[in-house]
């Protein structure tokens, strides 16, 4: 069962409060997705502990509704 784009949304701003979401459905079929994500919550970490974080946060997606992800993250500064 395929997953639309708003619920993929919801789901990374749940997780990431602060980010920055641009999602493509590469396909046109709900389930093969191009993310691109700002967050703070990605400042100081490798790339791969990034995508770690998204893998999380859809984890109950990837492989199923999800087939195909690819993530673009990026860390967002804050201004202190």
């Amino acid at each position: 069962m395929p997953i639309d784009k708003n619920t993929i949304t919801e789901i990374l701003k749940t997780s990431f409060q602060d980010a920055d979401i641009s999602l493509k459905d590469l396909m046109g079929d709900q389930n093969h997705y191009e993310l691109h994500i700002a967050s703070s919550a990605f400042s100081g970490l490798s790339v791969l502990n990034q995508h770690k974080l998204v893998h999380k946060a859809l984890k109950n997606y990837l492989g199923d509704a999800l087939h195909a992800l690819t993530i673009k993250t990026i860390p967002k500064h804050t201004d202190s």
